[in-house]
């Protein structure tokens, strides 16, 4: 089969990658003009019981937990499902912001089910893509042809059904996945229709060779990301400091922002710059990381030459040179800077040494560190065995992570299967899980939110879902807890 997009988007329990789920996946495979083949995948997938909604995405999708139970797929059938039916060779899935949220949710989905992560995007000639930061590049960059919506303060913003509100393409139920890819899909094809030239370009730059030859010519470059200023277009010229010491990353600078000030400073001082502060008066340190593989959009100077462009963008180019040259008369910056991550990097394993390592804790721990070798084919075998099987396969698993999931993946895609002790111990994980707390459990924050959604003036609609709500938090109750 010839190279196809897979556009996707996902419907989820709330906003965390890891402690959310999955709860509506849709999907459109289309030819390289856009054109759809096939039917488009529409599936709901069961929220399993130790699994508690943020109340305001449920509000806001309008999805509640039992028409999950009832409509939907366990996560192992939906991933059966999803390699049998969507994972195709030369496929390249996409979104609107996939990258950093759908991505995320599919890799914890397949890393709690014992799948590899990340092999369903790149192994076959797979990739993926995003097809936000091509909206905000084109906008920046080539807005001609395309309406572009503003918020009602006046400032730029590239949500979706504004998007297609201003261009007059079908969006008929926003926050509904299937709904949310057509509209991605719409999007997509008015830039390729418009401005065919940069959607090529961009396209051809998902790859993070092609982004690594570009940045790591140490010369400064357009970079346009939601980290910069919208004020801007969230576009500015940067340019590499230095390479990462771990990861596959540049660490870049903003050259819109003269770094007179930052070259005075300490390590420990470039630390407090760089986090965020709420403090819109204090000084943010201008520099941040570029993954390449997260299909960053960058692109040679070449492309503001325009006075035009450089306009709209509120670009300097004689400020860019001068911030630039000063920024190269401190050869010592880079390494402070990287003095600067060490201190950061050491902060966040001190702060995560300090938190528990316990089964409650295994959903989150995805990036730990690689899987090794030896478990993927006993991962495998886990994903194939009979459900009174798998118990059984623990033993030969070396990753702790992988042993403590085992019994969560058996009790959350095959309840019916487990054993009296077994399902003495889901209630023992589920009791823990949704009643601890230093100050208020998972279910006390639930059942407080739905409170102060309650006092709230709601439509019909509304009170159905908070009803609902309602009723699932009860309804997931442990039977020992229920019992008391």
């Amino acid at each position: 089969m010839s190279a196809t997009f897979f556009f996707y988007d996902l419907e989820t329990s709330g906003f965390s990658t890891h402690g959310a789920r999955i709860m509506q996946f849709a999907g459109i495979r289309t030819d390289a003009n856009l054109q759809p083949i096939g039917e488009p995948v529409d599936v709901m997938i069961k929220l399993s019981p130790d699994i508690l909604p943020d109340p305001d995405a449920i509000m806001l999708t309008g999805i509640t937990p039992q028409q999950t139970i009832v409509d939907g797929l366990t996560e192992v059938q939906f991933l059966k499902y999803f390699y049998d039916e969507v994972v195709q060779p030369d496929t390249t899935f996409l979104g609107f912001n996939s990258v950093r949220f759908d991505d995320e949710f599919m890799r914890y989905l397949h890393y709690r089910n014992f799948y590899d992560p990340y092999e369903w995007q790149w192994s076959n000639g797979c990739s993926r893509w995003d097809v936000l930061d091509l909206v905000r590049m084109t906008r920046a960059l080539r807005p001609e042809g395309i309406e572009w919506p503003m918020t009602p303060e006046g400032k730029p913003t590239n949500r979706l059904e504004l998007l297609t509100k201003e261009n007059n393409l079908s969006h008929e139920h926003a926050h509904d996945a299937l709904s949310d890819v057509y509209a991605t899909i719409a999007v997509t094809k008015l830039i390729k229709d418009k401005q065919p030239d940069l959607f090529k370009y961009l396209y051809d730059c998902r790859s993070k060779k092609v982004v690594s030859e570009l940045v790591h010519k140490y010369a400064p470059f357009v970079y346009t990301t939601g980290r910069y200023s919208s004020n801007y277009l969230n576009t500015s010229a940067a340019v590499l400091l230095t390479k990462h010491p771990q990861q596959d990353c540049g660490i870049v600078y903003n050259l819109r922002e003269d770094p007179t000030p930052y070259l005075a400073m300490t390590p420990p001082q470039l630390v407090e710059a760089w986090r965020y502060n709420h403090d819109p008066d204090a000084a943010r340190l201008p520099v941040k990381t570029l993954k390449y593989n997260r299909c960053p959009a960058v692109a040679p100077m070449g492309v503001v030459k325009e006075p035009a462009t450089r306009q709209r963008l509120q670009l300097d180019l004689k400020q860019v040179v001068r911030n630039l040259q000063t920024l190269q008369a401190d050869t010592e910056f880079p390494g402070r800077i990287l003095e600067a991550l060490k201190i950061m990097d050491s902060e966040r394993d001190a702060e995560r040494s300090e938190l528990p390592k316990d089964v409650t804790t295994v959903d989150s721990r995805l990036y730990d560190s690689f899987l090794p070798q030896g478990d993927k084919a006993i991962a495998q075998s886990i994903r194939t065995a009979k459900p009174d099987d798998i118990s059984q396969l623990g033993a030969k698993l070396h990753d702790d992570r992988l042993k403590q999931l085992l019994p969560l993946y058996k009790a959350r895609n095959f309840p019916n299967k487990l054993s009296s002790e077994e399902l003495a111990d889901w209630d023992v994980y589920r009791t823990e899980k949704l009643f601890a707390g230093t100050t208020k459990s998972q279910l006390a924050l639930f059942f407080a939110r739905l409170g102060e959604l309650g006092n709230e003036n709601l439509d019909d609609n509304k009170k159905f879902l908070l009803e609902e709500l309602q009723l699932y938090g009860q309804s997931i109750m442990p039977g020992d807890v229920i019992n008391e």
